[in-house]
């Protein structure tokens, strides 16, 4: 089986190019829901107790938690050192699932795929981009999206040059979505042609 690792910068149009993998019926493991899932459920307790303020209701209050990270962005590392263990079970758990079912290509779809060493994860890597004023236009029309916050997004993000220069596949889903489609689509039948 081929696991793809999936990534791309916020607004890129990471999300849209996930959906047309599974459109295509690859599989395909979302961090974003699995983090979801865990503020519901496995992350609680690890989180309550770093950060008392960010679970109310036995859940953990995105919100609350974001804003405690915009005043310490500092301890995003603590976050990431409680939640990226249980993500990475979770992947794990997947990626054995489609390989007992028999499955050719597996998505991992990671946002930060390259900054938390996710390649050396996976076999093949698309990057998804678009041009830098359409990603812009994009994340600053999201509700409760401002220029400080999309700004702090990006500086956690590794440049996206620089993802593209690692990528194996490049989507730009700046040419509209047909375009894209037709990538995504090339992508998998050079896949399946690989390892029939």
């Amino acid at each position: 089986m081929i696991v793809v690792g999936l990534t791309g910068s916020i607004g890129t149009g990471k999300s849209t190019t996930s959906a047309m993998f599974r459109e295509l019926g690859i599989p395909v493991h979302d961090a974003d829901d699995t983090v979801h899932a865990l503020y519901g459920g496995k992350a609680v307790g690890p989180i309550g107790r770093s950060f008392p303020d960010a679970v109310k209701n036995g859940v953990v209050d995105r919100k609350a938690l974001s804003a405690i990270l915009a005043d310490h962005p500092e301890r995003f590392s603590e976050l990431e050192a409680i939640v990226h263990p249980l993500v990475r079970q979770e992947e794990q758990a997947f990626i054995t699932r489609e390989r007992t079912s028999g499955s050719k290509i597996a998505v991992l779809d990671v946002p930060l795929l390259f900054e938390t060493g996710g390649e050396n994860r996976v076999d093949k890597v698309v990057v998804v981009t678009c041009d830098p004023e359409i990603q812009r236009q994009r994340v600053l029309a999201r509700p409760n999206m401002t220029p400080e916050k999309f700004e702090l997004v990006l500086s956690r993000q590794m440049p996206d040059a620089e993802k593209r220069r690692r990528a194996d596949f490049v989507v730009d889903t700046g040419k509209g979505l047909e375009a894209a489609r037709q990538q995504v689509e090339d992508i998998v039948e050079t896949l399946a042609g690989r390892r029939g």
